[in-house]
């Protein structure tokens, strides 16, 4: 038996209906701002040309130097996006290849990946996903179900089992970065401790230009152990905790549970949403942080 152990590309597939019937759409820095903007200009990330203002048009786009050579006040015009890119950022720590119930925190990674490729393709984006590997290309963006299938091959392939060549969230962030455009959504699968070894400074940086969203995966053992004598084995060896002893609660604690309490408090002042997701969650259970404002980055 390997339901839960590794993931299938069957089930994940399968997970496209779980996006069924959801709106799809476009999230600004303060929330949704309609379906996915057209090929006819208007207020994406690229100059297009300027005009003269117009009441309701958008202040902070006054373009001041035509104004002040006209004397008339004009606005600038951006060139719409066309297509968004969708990228998930995997990490394949060690520690996510573990889970007590319903799936490895491996599987629900893999599992949440595939829900924001689905979303992606209701969307129109493109999709894209990497890891932390000197080794191992990205998959390129690509839009449509046939860029879906590519990502959920790779997250198979990734959370089957605990790579030999992990390098670190840390340059699997930096094999983002520049793959990113402005406007993209970026989604990060992580243990809990692999988020908060990531300097905090990073996160506006990317938040500033991209919908950053960080999703811990974590199991109901690690959150909420039972007061008793748990054994584990590990390199053949027997090792028993007694995490009925508040010593060793306290150090489970700080283990487990500290790491996403740092994150669930501060990443969102760095302007990223962020959700704890256990391996007994729906996988899907993420998805209304997609239709949540934009914390503000500080």
């Amino acid at each position: 038996m390997t339901d839960g152990i590794v993931p299938t590309l069957a089930e994940l597939v399968a997970l496209r209906g779980s996006v069924s019937g959801r709106r799809s759409a476009r999230l600004g820095r303060h929330g949704v701002s309609g379906h996915a903007l057209s090929p006819m200009r208007g207020r994406g990330m690229e100059y297009a040309e300027s005009r003269e203002y117009s009441i309701g048009d958008d202040a902070r786009h006054i373009d001041w130097r035509l104004t002040a050579r006209t004397g008339k006040p004009h606005t600038k015009l951006f060139q719409a996006e066309r297509e968004r890119l969708t990228l998930i950022v995997a990490d394949t720590a060690p520690a996510l290849y573990f889970g007590t119930r319903v799936r490895f925190k491996s599987v629900q990674a893999a599992r949440a990946g595939a829900v924001a490729a689905w979303m992606a393709v209701r969307d129109g984006d493109r999709i894209a996903a990497l890891r932390g590997s000197v080794r191992e290309a990205p998959i390129a963006p690509a839009s449509g179900a046939r860029g879906a299938l590519r990502v959920l091959d790779a997250l198979v392939r990734w959370y089957a089992q605990s790579p030999d060549d992990d390098a670190g969230l840390a340059v699997a962030l930096d094999h983002a970065a520049r793959l990113l455009r402005p406007g993209s959504r970026l989604l990060v699968l992580a243990d809990p401790a692999s988020i908060v070894a990531i300097p905090e400074q990073r996160w506006p940086a990317l938040a500033q230009h991209h919908e950053v969203i960080v999703l811990l995966l974590s199991d109901p053992l690690e959150t909420a152990p039972p007061q008793a004598a748990l054994p584990f084995t590990s390199g053949g060896l027997r090792v028993e905790l007694d995490l009925a002893t508040a010593g060793q609660r306290q150090r489970w604690r700080e283990q487990f549970v500290a790491p996403i309490e740092t994150a669930l408090e501060r990443l969102p002042a760095r302007g990223v949403r962020v959700q704890s997701l256990s391996t007994d969650a729906p996988s899907e259970s993420w998805l209304p942080l997609l239709g949540r404002a934009r914390p503000m980055v500080a």
